[in-house]
């Protein structure tokens, strides 16, 4: 079945919330404050919040959104949804402008929407990828401006750096990392790739040495036109980045670099949630939704943070 905007929880505010409540609290409601799952009642009244229970052991108020990324959010919940549903099932991405348009919210609100929905699609305590018999590229790529460099400046050196894990037939991790040094990227890889793995990189001399850490390391020449050799290319994760560009470049169009590591987890996590994996808009959707507990994001964060 097709997945559309035409389903009751993205139009009507009781259906979202029984959407969203079915899917982080699949057992019944529970308690953010105390963890009580007892004694739990919704509150009733015409002046009362959509979606307000009270626990009667620890005597406070509640939702759903409390201790996820909707928390202390005035947005309507079925536009979370919708805007949710958007960026989940855009290939590109989908623009805070758009976003504001569509839902017919402020651009500052259509901002921040979105970057609480990346925060939703991150991975957090992921295991590692890869293991005997699989496949994982490496490769880096440069993309925007670093802070403080003037514009018209070419040249890596005054752009952020991208480094890129891509499963075969799996997933995607992206890091924004310093530089492209044994010591920037050798960690990354050691935590993020299993030691099992069969991996595959282009020439650069970092990977030399890194690559005696996995079951096997194959690389290809770009510098002398060699780009597949037998199984061995970097095809999958070039791949990626040119829709990660496209996206970048094309929606949305500018990233300061203390986002950056948002719009990354947004790529990321289309590409290991894509259709191509069985992963259809909806289903992808329902996996964002999931991610958002635990979560916060603020405006001005402490500096801390």
């Amino acid at each position: 079945m097709k997945s559309t905007l035409n389903e009751a929880h993205f139009h009507d505010e009781a259906a979202a919330y029984a959407f969203v409540e079915a899917r982080i609290w699949p057992n019944g409601p529970v308690c953010p404050h105390c963890g009580g799952v007892e004694r739990i009642g919704r509150m009733q009244g015409k002046s009362t919040r959509q979606g307000a229970y009270k626990c009667y052991q620890c005597r406070k108020p509640f939702t759903v959104k409390i201790g996820t990324v909707f928390e202390a959010s005035h947005v309507p919940m079925r536009h979370w949804l919708q805007a949710m549903f958007l960026m989940s099932s855009s290939k590109k991405g989908i623009s805070s402008n758009q976003l504001h348009r569509t839902l017919g919210c402020t651009l500052k609100t259509a901002w921040f929407i979105s970057h609480r929905i990346r925060l939703a699609m991150a991975t957090v305590g992921i295991e590692p990828m890869g293991g005997a018999g699989t496949i994982v590229e490496i490769d880096e790529t440069y993309i925007g401006r670093l802070e403080g460099q003037p514009k018209g400046k070419s040249g890596g050196a005054h752009k952020n750096i991208v480094l890129t894990l891509v499963e075969r037939g799996g997933s995607a991790r992206s890091f924004h990392i310093d530089s492209t040094s044994i010591a920037d990227i050798a960690p990354i890889v050691r935590a993020n790739i299993h030691p099992e793995t069969n991996i595959m990189t282009d020439e650069a001399r970092q990977y030399v040495e890194i690559g005696k850490g996995f079951a096997s390391h194959g690389a290809v020449n770009h510098s002398a036109e060699e780009y597949v050799r037998g199984q061995i290319s970097t095809n999958t994760v070039e791949g990626f980045y040119s829709v990660f560009k496209r996206g970048m470049k094309g929606v949305y169009q500018h990233c300061s670099e203390k986002h950056l590591h948002r719009y990354l987890s947004e790529f990321d996590f289309r590409h290991s949630n894509r259709v191509a994996l069985g992963v259809n808009d909806t289903e992808r959707t329902e996996t964002a939704l999931k991610g958002i507990v635990g979560k916060r994001l603020k405006y001005n964060p402490p500096a801390d943070q």
